[in-house]
């Protein structure tokens, strides 16, 4: 390696990678099913979001957890206040998630409807931020031999 090389290190830590990928995964995943269902009016699609938003609000949560103890625990890897607006994003994220889900437990046509279409764009909008914020730019480090 040259005397000075630099190397570019991710923002998160890779167990953090995982645990966003889930709600990035999933809450689009849900918003498809819900317009699915609008489009269709078969009920096991509902049944679909409901779990799709059950799963991806239980890693939200643990994302949440996990971005509270980096932020103020954790190694400094990403700029204060990019740590701190992904903080909002994620704590937004499963606020909204959880209220979809509450949303989404009613009965028939209102489990969807305009208000659970809606917090499942805002949740998969939210999620896409977040990912965005974490993989959009990596550190780099100079090594110094």
């Amino acid at each position: 390696m040259p005397e000075h090389a630099a190397r570019a290190e991710p923002l998160a830590s890779p167990i953090h990678a995982i645990l966003l990928a889930f709600p990035v995964a999933l809450y689009p995943f849900a918003l498809a099913t819900d317009i699915t269902y609008l489009n269709t009016a078969v009920v096991q699609w509902t049944n679909f979001s409901q779990w799709l938003i059950a799963v991806a609000d239980f890693f939200t949560g643990l994302l949440l957890a996990w971005a509270l103890i980096s932020f103020f625990f954790g190694r400094a890897r990403m700029a204060r206040g990019r740590s701190t607006l992904y903080l909002i994003v994620v704590a937004a994220m499963f606020v909204t998630g959880v209220i979809n889900a509450f949303q989404h437990a009613k009965d028939g046509w209102a489990s969807v409807g305009t208000a659970g279409l809606v917090m499942s764009i805002v949740c998969t909008v939210l999620a896409l931020v977040a990912a965005f914020l974490v993989h959009s730019t990596a550190v780099v480090r100079e090594n110094r031999a």
